[in-house]
């Protein structure tokens, strides 16, 4: 028999609500509020009296910003394709086969995540540099790969480890090779993980800042966080485009987590539970 939330639960679920919703809705209101509201007393007004969207046609007016959601997209979608590729291979090695040395690789494998963009950033921009990759697609991509393959790695390593062993064995018997039983049994019965791994990849290449900005400086190859971090001008910050290039951002991730959450959930609970 379950136990009824009481009313101090709801409250405490309100206030937790609120507070993690209460930057994305100042930077909502923010962005609908004409040019005079942004500063002085009414600037902290939740409200305004005239909503405008004169902010937002000039997001896609005055900057190349389809261009930006372009690159970005370009991107995210091909870093994300490629790592989770690559780290099913390797994830699926780690957990189902015997070998040596399967702790020292998931160690190094974690140690790799915990390095800092900055402690990183000089090499690797040499690396590109020397291979004339500045300015292009290829030149974030293989960046991206120091955080996106450990992070799939490590949490694809976790959704394996849950399959029985014993489907391997009755394939075996079955005379499956073993590529033959990991596309057609293991792989499909990973799906949840694969799909949660490969979003939440997606998020960090989207967001990733401090490579797109120092690798890529041409206009024509920068990503979404740098194109909204280089709207300021040399004296004024147009903080109402700011607000709505974040705002038209942030929509497309929101909407895909929320049309994709029982798989999220189920691809995170799958990997939890120790049976």
């Amino acid at each position: 028999m379950t136990k009824k939330a009481g009313p101090l639960f709801y409250v405490f679920l309100a206030l937790f609500v609120f507070f993690v919703m209460f930057p994305f809705l100042w930077v909502l209101l923010s962005s609908i509020k004409p040019l005079s509201e942004l500063f002085g007393d009414k600037a902290f007004d939740w409200l305004t009296s005239h909503p405008t969207l004169k902010s937002y046609v000039s997001v896609f007016v005055n900057y190349p910003f389809l261009r930006y959601l372009w690159n970005s997209t370009v991107v995210a979608t091909i870093t994300t394709v490629y790592t989770v590729f690559v780290a099913a291979f390797a994830a699926y090695a780690i957990a189902r086969l015997e070998f040596k040395g399967k702790t020292v690789i998931l160690g190094l494998v974690l140690a790799v995540s915990m390095f800092p963009q900055i402690a990183t950033i000089s090499p690797i921009y040499m690396f590109v540099k020397k291979f004339g990759l500045t300015n292009s697609y290829l030149g974030l991509i293989i960046p991206y790969t120091t955080f996106a393959l450990p992070l799939s790695i490590w949490l694809l390593v976790t959704f394996f480890r849950k399959i029985p062993f014993d489907l391997e064995e009755a394939a075996k018997m079955d005379g499956a090779t073993p590529m033959q039983t990991y596309f057609k049994i293991i792989l499909p019965l990973a799906v949840p993980g694969v799909f949660t791994t490969s979003i939440l990849v997606f998020i960090a290449a989207w967001n990733e800042f401090l490579f797109a900005l120092t690798i890529n400086t041409a206009e024509t190859y920068k990503t979404v966080p740098v194109g909204i971090a280089m709207f300021q001008g040399q004296y004024t910050i147009p903080w109402g485009e700011i607000s709505a290039a974040t705002v038209v951002v942030t929509i497309p991730l929101v909407i895909m987590v929320l049309l994709f959450q029982r798989r999220i959930v189920s691809g995170l609970t799958s990997g939890s539970v120790k049976e």
